[in-house]
């Protein structure tokens, strides 16, 4: 079926960032693999591309598009190539909004510009030690100091995607303590200058899969954060985070459709130039009928993205909708995967091929972002249940 999703503008990026992985990452792409990290120069080569200011409002130096296509074209093509960007993903599909949405003006033209030339790049701290899923459990406190100046942060954060590498971080922290009625309530948004005194970086944590991905534990003792770098109104950063999860849930849903598809493209390559018992893989009955299923799946799964992404275009993409189509491609990329591994036989377990690379990375899609369980409880909820 033809897809409609996407128009000639669209199309023509995709081009260039194919001809671009091809150039820049898929050469080198061992060597982060081996690292378990990207470089930090490699995101002034996206800046340049164009790919952090897509979205960005043409006032602070970016392309001013409001579509989410652009986005999902990325996924795809990386998703395609076997290959990621590390950590820059968080600094536009999750960093972006917040500071598009709640930035003061004065705000925008001071972190916009160098967020669109990749000067600083930005991460988002949320998850703590003790709380996953149960983010109005979290114990990071910001206070307010005597003289009104500045606050003082204190505490711990973990699992930071981008963490490494950021030059400010988006911190969520108490400024009051939860009400009896509201646990949610007291929940403040910082943009945090990686360079003050007191934040640290601790481990760089050994992920199962996206190795490629720099993700890191994070402490404050005391650091202090200017007024100025309050993103929004005191207390209701909760209500913010909320606003961002669709898009944040549609981007993972995306993102496994994409590696699903791509797996059904390497096991077919795969059992076309395998040859066992003097046939190729891919003439076995069992073969055809293996990609076949999986084909059926990622088509199924591709219709619920270009739909959702539609939505979401239009504003009218709901937070249950969202954790459908999360809850759905996961769950469709976590089959097709293995199975499309199984098709690889031994092979299929060694990092060199990329569909063993895809197995791991592929994993996390059903716990970040809200596990699956979570993404049932939202839908579940929806229907009156």
């Amino acid at each position: 079926m033809r897809r409609t999703v996407y128009n000639e503008d669209h199309e023509a990026f995709r081009e260039t960032l194919r001809a671009f992985i091809e150039a820049e990452v898929v050469p080198v792409y061992d060597e982060w693999f081996a690292a378990g990290q990207a470089p930090r120069d490699f995101y002034y080569k996206l800046a340049e591309l164009g790919i952090f200011g897509i979205e960005v409002p043409e006032e602070y130096g970016g392309a001013g598009e409001e579509s989410f296509k652009y986005e999902a074209v990325i996924y795809e093509e990386t998703a395609r190539a076997g290959v990621s960007f590390g950590g820059s993903g968080v600094h536009v599909l999750l960093c972006l909004p917040y500071l598009k949405a709640y930035a003061t003006e004065e705000q925008k033209k001071r972190w916009l510009p160098d967020f669109v030339t990749g000067k600083t790049m930005y991460a988002i701290a949320m998850t703590e030690p003790g709380t996953g899923s149960d983010l109005a459990g979290m114990k990071t406190t910001a206070k307010l100091s005597e003289d009104g100046t500045h606050y003082v942060l204190n505490g711990a954060k973990t699992f930071i995607t981008g963490g490494v590498h950021a030059d400010r971080v988006i911190v969520c922290a108490r400024t009051d303590a939860p009400k009896a009625d509201d646990r949610r309530h007291g929940i403040s948004l910082f943009v945090v200058d990686t360079k003050s005194e007191g934040y640290s970086v601790g481990r760089k944590l050994d992920k199962m899969g996206l190795k490629v991905s720099d993700t890191a534990e994070l402490a404050f003792v005391d650091v202090k954060v200017p007024v100025g770098d309050l993103l929004g109104e005191e207390n209701k950063g909760f209500s913010y985070l909320g606003q961002n999860l669709p898009q944040e849930r549609l981007g993972i849903a995306v993102g496994a459709y994409a590696q699903a598809a791509a797996a059904v493209r390497f096991a077919q390559q795969y059992t076309q130039d395998r040859t066992v018992f003097g046939k190729t893989v891919a003439s076995f009955q069992n073969t055809k009928f293996e990609l076949a299923a999986c084909k059926a799946e990622v088509d199924a799964a591709e219709a619920v993205c270009d739909r959702a992404i539609e939505a979401l275009d239009a504003g009218e993409l709901t937070p249950a909708e969202a954790a459908s189509a999360k809850l759905f491609c996961t769950e469709v990329a976590h089959r097709v995967i293995d199975r499309c591994l199984q098709l690889h036989g031994g092979y299929g377990y060694m990092n060199e091929y990329p569909i063993a690379r895809l197995y791991a990375d592929n994993r996390v899609n059903r716990i970040y972002g809200g596990t699956s369980e979570v993404m049932k409880s939202i839908i579940a909820k929806s229907m009156g249940l």
